[in-house]
């Protein structure tokens, strides 16, 4: 048998259910490339659990939470597990919006114009002009994410919900019009360059998961220039973090400019999902990187000190 790897997935954060999708799409991919796979649901006892098993590598699947914020990625340095993904800075200054776009905007790649207010301050009166985007500072998976309309009176009144969990800080940026692209990152190389589109409202967690949620045009049906630049731009923001292994840079394209001054880059994710519907997975093979080869590769990327 080759490496026992620890597929880590599941947690507790709202991502939970699509860890748990890409964490089992992962674990059979391994199995099928001749990895020792163990499952792990991950819980706080997680030191514990992976000190007993003591795996050659840890195949990080987990979204949100703690496995996306640094948190998952400390536990596996003090363990000396290696690791795929992200190092415990780059995560974590990934995880947190605010920071990430102070850091890519001084590498000089353009993020949307707001700011970082009080789940309180969004709820009682609009932070920004119509039309907006407010979404949870730490956050994934377009969970917790509103976009105000220039004809809404009130802000969101989901903002007020007792059983809210997303964080009480939100970032509040400037909505920009025109289409969403991602491209990914695998090592310091850009893959292919995505346009999602959805009938849904916006490109949210259904539009995500949900089969015929939305459209993957791959390759994106866009001017080779601004291809070309947003791929440029998903090698930098991935540099700018810190990254390591896979990461996915989401953009918005304003395509009304005709030009790259249109191309804004929202967030940089440093732990992309790896379910059937999933982005990544589709570069990889457009690329010519089966579901099993992309897999391999992340294991075999894994290290410490990332």
């Amino acid at each position: 048998m080759g490496k026992h790897v620890a597929v880590l997935m599941g947690g507790w954060s709202p991502e939970r259910e699509v860890s748990l999708w890409s964490g089992e799409a992962c674990a059979r991919a391994a199995e099928s490339v001749g990895y020792r796979v163990t499952r792990v649901d991950v819980g706080r006892d997680i030191a514990q659990v992976l000190g007993a098993l003591k795996p050659d590598v840890a195949l990080n699947v987990l979204h949100g939470r703690p496995g996306e914020d640094g948190t998952i990625q400390g536990i596996l340095e003090v363990l000396r597990i290696p690791y795929t993904h992200s190092g415990v800075l780059a995560s974590a200054l990934a995880m947190d919006k605010a920071q990430a776009k102070i850091i890519l905007a001084a590498h000089g790649i353009a993020v949307p114009e707001g700011r970082l207010v009080t789940r309180e301050e969004a709820a009682r009166a609009h932070v920004l002009p119509r039309p907006y985007v407010l979404k949870p500072n730490t956050g994934g998976s377009s969970v917790g994410v509103f976009i105000v309309r220039e004809d809404q009176e009130h802000p969101p009144q989901e903002l007020n919900r007792v059983d809210w969990g997303f964080g009480e800080a939100l970032i509040a940026e400037r909505y920009i019009p025109g289409l969403e692209l991602t491209c990914a990152v695998m090592g310091d190389k850009a893959l292919g360059v995505i346009e999602i589109q959805s009938d849904l409202k916006f490109y949210d967690y259904e539009a995500k998961y949900a089969p015929g949620g939305s459209r993957h045009i791959l390759p994106a049906q866009i001017l080779p220039i601004i291809y070309q630049k947003a791929q440029m731009l998903a090698v930098e923001a991935h540099r700018a973090l810190g990254c390591r292994g896979i990461s996915r840079s989401d953009f918005r394209y304003d395509d009304r400019t005709g030009d790259e001054s249109g191309l804004v880059c929202l967030e940089v994710n440093t732990q992309p999902g790896m379910t059937e519907t999933s982005l990544v997975p589709e570069l990889a093979a457009h690329a010519g990187h089966s579901f099993g080869e992309l897999v391999r590769w992340m294991v075999e990327d894994a290290s410490l000190d990332r």
